[in-house]
């Protein structure tokens, strides 16, 4: 749903890259807020877009993955995601990042949800798909992955996000979205 008014009420006087490295770009740019007075903007551009994946198993089981976030200095459960490179498809990107950390391939693909990271400083976008019809090759984690992989009933999936044992937020989009999905008898 858009607003009436879709015209953009920021002007941009100048923008200068602040910061670069192979995943991300700082830019930060001098602006007029939209009352016409005179501000900064920063936005961080992400040189990948974010993919995530929810395996489900006919018994509907699905697949968490434990590792180290260096960001937030803690140890986190998620469902497998990663990284896509601008011009990439998202669906080629989900099947390599589901295979790189669980070692396990899907015959069924469906995209479930699209969405804005966190749109009032990056441009980050992700997609969530959902992989069926698994079966198992062997994973291949990347150098800057220590990985725990965890097999469990989907239900207690759900309820670890309720009780705030998954904290990441496409993660918590992600069940939250499927599960809505089998609730409404879509799965």
């Amino acid at each position: 749903m858009h607003t009436p008014d879709q015209n953009n009420p920021w002007t941009t006087l100048s923008s200068e890259i602040k910061y670069e490295n192979p995943w991300i770009r700082v830019t930060e740019a001098q602006v007029l807020n939209p009352a016409g007075k005179p501000g900064i903007y920063g936005v961080v551009h992400f040189k990948n877009r974010a993919i995530a994946i929810v395996p489900l198993d006919e018994d509907r089981n699905t697949w968490l993955v434990g590792q180290y976030r260096y960001t937030l200095h803690t140890y986190e459960w998620e469902i497998p995601e990663g990284g896509c490179p601008e011009g990439e498809d998202p669906l080629i990107g989900a099947k390599r990042e589901l295979e790189e950390e669980t070692g396990l391939q899907a015959s069924q693909w469906d995209l479930v949800l699209e969405m804005q990271l966190s749109n009032s400083v990056s441009d980050e976008v992700s997609y969530t798909y959902i992989a069926r019809g698994l079966h198992e090759v062997g994973s291949s984690p990347e150098e800057t992955e220590q990985l725990h992989v965890r097999k469990l009933p989907f239900d207690e999936v759900v309820n670890m996000v309720h009780r705030g044992e998954i904290k990441d937020g496409l993660s918590v989009a992600s069940i939250l979205k499927v599960k809505l999905m089998m609730d409404q008898g879509m799965i």
